[in-house]
């Protein structure tokens, strides 16, 4: 199974990471109170951390991956998403940065191999899924 490249994980992480700025904008109610806020940065941490992990679990990839044109699947190929406490802890992983920069030859970072999941792009996906 061949895994997505590091551009386009790069760019989904770009995706979520603003859309989680956004929430937390919205939430402080607005940007002048959000850039006062120092603790702001770990109010968008923690929300990047919950919707990732919440949409890997509920649709198969964060919002900026289902953006991108990504998925997560199984590391055995099973397209269905991963479980929810795996999905948790594979974000909780990627939010502590050194795992995703710790891979192995097939793209799969220390995250991926604690979760048993593997980052496909959407032809990947479908392929797996019997739909293309």
């Amino acid at each position: 199974m061949e895994t997505a490249t590091w551009a386009r994980r790069i760019l989904a992480l770009v995706v979520d990471w603003f859309a989680s700025t956004l929430v937390v904008i919205f939430a402080l109610g607005g940007i002048d109170q959000w850039a006062g806020d120092q603790e702001s940065g770990f109010y968008v941490l923690g929300v990047f951390v919950l919707e990732s992990a919440l949409f890997t679990a509920l649709s198969g990839g964060s919002f900026g991956q289902v953006a991108t044109r990504l998925r997560v699947v199984r590391e055995n190929g099973d397209p269905r998403p991963i479980p929810p406490h795996l999905a948790l802890v594979r974000q909780v992983l990627i939010a502590l940065v050194i795992p995703p920069l710790v891979y192995r030859p097939d793209g799969r970072g220390l995250h991926d191999l604690a979760a048993g999941s593997a980052v496909v792009t959407l032809e990947t996906y479908r392929s797996l899924a019997g739909k293309g």
